[in-house]
This record gives structure tokens, C-alpha cells and sequence, in this order.
């Protein structure tokens, strides 16, 4: 048996239950764990490499800090929009190759392209995966980033760069100083070999920070995948001296982007529901996806699709109407009401359990559980909030469809 073999024959298997199995004699057992985990990992997240015969798959850590196949898709499709013409793609480097998967989707964009990426595994890697996806002609360069940019006499049109997010003993990392390598530091190196960078960054950055630290930046994508916040892109252009545009991206809605300049995302003013609906409060409530509040654009959405919000500080938002495809979770109304011991009795008499969230409220998730004596889950949503005129309210509501 070969362990091509042996990785077809176990491809559905528990890992670990397999890990504890003794393994044929002759089979790399090490190796082989590896691929089986991967490619379980990969029909999620990667389903186009998963369905590629003959790709490697690296360790769990690599295949756990690699893009996805969806935010890697949206890459590409920034990059067509930063260069829309076939003759402005003329070369492209990947100064952070890692498992390749960004590297994947922008290169096929450029008549040549370099992958440059320190670890010398995951440099086989790809030598062996990227023939296999099409790229026949990606020059793979096994040097630190810092090193290849400063020796290279190469002018490119993009460098993308995803700097390792992990100290020297493994731990996460969030700010760009603490990032290896520092673009804080390499940045004026960068730029006298591409004009334009596009610089993929924690999702748990603050964002002013990364504006204020980093000069010439033009766009600042986050972008969301399923609610929650994947990435964060920073696009450099060094002949760019004006402030950004910021850009929430929801890669699962119809309406993936909201966009807005560096001023209407500081200017907009929301709407409130007395002045707009007539009422403190709609029938329909809308909470913002991750997205939306990392990039600061929940108020330009809002008002985008009509919605009022129930007090500045709150970030929950309210129409008579319901709105369609709003970046966000969207819920029905049912009742309302404040925080008397009667009225919360009259309204939750029928409730044993319900999800509940706190938004610009006095209390915990769990201390209000305790007082409402209820268990999680079941299809109640509980929205303790204030209201525009100072008032604690608590909203019953269903998901809407």
C-alpha cells in the first residue's frame, strides 16, 4: 500500500481515532495524518483545492492562518479593480507566500508573478500545488520578505503582503510592530518597488491606528464572512495623499459592500425614530454585522436603507417596514416594554428560555438571565437597549425572514 493509497482510504476517517491506529508497514503515518486533516479542512474552507487531485496540504497551524477560498476571491477582484487593464498587470509578488492561497487567485491576474515565502516546507509545497492549480510559471522564492524586496532590482505593478501575526513563542499578535515584518518599517521600501500594496492585517486592529501609522493608504477593506470579521485589507497607493475610503465587505449577502469616504463615514447623521418613523420604535430591528461596526459604517448603512436608530451609543437600528438584504441580522418585533417587575411578567409569561443580547445596557448577558429566570436558545430573541430619550427597554423579537 502507498500512502496515497492509504490517505484515499481514510480521507472520510477521524483523525484522531486514526492517529492512535497502528499504520501499515511502510507508510509515513506523520504525513499522512497531515493530509487526511487538511483535505477534511479544505472541502470547507478551500472546496476548489479540495477537489484538486494530488495537492498537498500543509500543517493544522498553516492551514488554520491561510485565506479562505471566498476572501481569497475577493482579493482578486480588488486587484482587477486597482488594475483594470490587462497591460497594468504586468508582475506581481507575494512578499508572504505561506500556504499560497492568495497567492493562487491574484497571480493568475499578472503575465508573472514571484512567491516569496521563508519556510522552505511550504515552499516544496507550493512548488508541488501551484502546477497543479495552472500556475506553471510562478517563480518560487525561498528568502525572507525583507530580504528578497531589498535585494530584487524588480519594479512590480501589486505586492501583496500578510504579515506572520505570532510572536517567536506562538502567541497572536495584533499590532503592526509586533507583526513580522514590521510594514511600519519596510513601507518606504516597498513602495520604491510597486505603487500600489495591498496589506492584509488583524481583524482585531484598531483602525485608526493602522491609518494614523501607515502613510498613502487609499482604501481600508473589512471584510465579514457568515457575521464575523475575517480581514482586514489596507490598500497603499503611493501616489495617494488624501484620506482613505472605507469599505465593509459581506461576502454572504447580496449586497456584499458598503462603501463610504473618510468624510461621510465621520459627517452622516442618523436618523431617530421620532423624527423619522413618528414612533420611539418600528416594527423591524436590524443589529449590523461585524463589518459594518469594525469599519465604522453602521450609521451610512442605516441610512442607506432607511432604518433609524434607537439612540446614538446603541448600534440597533428600526423601520416600520422590513428592508431586504440588510448586512446584519434582521428580527420582528413582537413587544416591548421597560423594566418593571409586572410588565416583564406580562410580556415573558409564556417563556422558559430565549437568546439574549445587551446593546448600551446596564448589565450583563448573565445577570439579566439570572433576573429573567430563563435558559439560552429557542427561537425568542431578548434585546435589552436604551431608547433615544434615555429609557431602558427591553424588545421580544423573532428572526425575520
Amino acid at each position: 500500500m502507498t500512502n496515497e493509497e492509504y490517505i484515499q482510504d481514510h480521507l472520510h476517517d477521524n483523525v484522531r481515532s486514526l492517529a492512535l491506529q497502528k499504520a501499515p508497514e511502510g507508510i509515513d503515518s506523520k504525513w499522512c495524518l497531515t493530509q487526511i486533516e487538511g483535505w477534511q479542512k479544505a472541502k470547507e474552507k478551500l472546496p476548489r483545492w479540495a477537489k484538486t487531485k494530488g495537492i498537498w496540504y500543509p500543517p493544522a497551524l498553516s492551514m488554520q492562518q491561510c485565506s479562505g477560498q471566498q476572501t481569497a476571491s475577493y482579493k482578486a477582484e480588488l486587484v482587477k479593480r486597482l488594475l483594470p487593464l490587462d497591460q497594468d498587470r504586468l508582475s506581481f509578488a507575494d512578499l508572504t507566500g505561506g500556504y499560497g492561497i492568495d497567492f493562487s487567485y491574484m497571480a493568475p491576474l499578472f503575465h508573472s508573478s514571484h512567491y516569496v515565502e521563508s519556510n522552505p516546507d511550504l515552499c516544496r509545497i507550493a512548488e508541488h500545488n501551484l502546477p497543479l492549480l495552472g500556475l506553471h510559471n510562478a517563480q518560487i522564492c525561498c528568502q525572507d520578505s525583507t530580504e528578497f524586496i531589498r535585494n530584487t532590482t524588480h519594479h512590480y505593478s501589486l505586492i501583496y503582503i500578510d504579515p506572520a501575526r505570532r510572536d517567536d513563542i506562538g502567541r497572536k499578535t495584533v499590532a503592526i510592530s509586533d507583526c513580522t515584518p514590521d510594514l511600519c518599517t519596510i513601507q518606504e521600501l516597498l513602495l520604491e518597488h510597486s505603487r500600489y500594496i495591498i496589506c492584509k492585517l488583524s481583524p482585531m486592529l484598531d483602525i485608526t491606528a493602522a491609518i494614523s501609522s501607515i502613510a498613502h493608504v487609499r482604501e481600508l477593506h473589512v471584510v465579514a464572512l457568515k457575521g464575523e470579521c475575517k480581514e482586514l485589507l489596507i490598500v497603499i497607493d503611493a501616489c495617494h495623499t488624501g484620506k482613505p475610503s472605507f469599505h465593509a465587505v459581506n461576502l454572504d449577502t447580496k449586497d456584499s459592500t458598503i462603501s463610504a469616504t473618510y468624510q461621510q463615514r465621520l459627517s452622516v447623521t442618523p436618523l431617530y425614530p421620532e423624527d423619522s418613523l413618528g414612533t420611539p420604535l418600528g416594527h423591524y430591528l436590524y443589529e449590523p454585522n461585524a463589518a459594518l461596526l469594525k469599519a465604522g459604517l453602521h450609521d451610512v448603512a442605516a441610512n442607506t436603507y432607511g432604518l433609524a436608530k434607537l439612540h446614538p451609543m446603541s448600534n440597533l437600528f428600526t423601520s416600520l417596514l422590513p428592508v431586504q438584504d440588510f448586512p446584519g441580522r434582521c428580527f420582528r418585533i413582537e413587544a416591548y416594554c421597560g423594566f418593571g417587575k409586572k410588565e416583564l411578567r406580562t410580556m415573558l409569561s409564556d417563556l422558559t428560555q430565549a437568546n439574549i443580547t445587551i446593546r448600551n445596557f446596564p448589565s450583563s448577558v448573565t445577570s439579566l438571565r439570572s433576573k429573567l429566570k430563563l435558559t439560552d436558545g429557542g427561537d425568542t430573541y431578548l434585546f435589552a437597549t436604551t431608547l433615544h430619550d434615555g429609557s431602558h427597554i427591553l424588545l421580544r423579537c423573532i428572526k425575520s425572514a
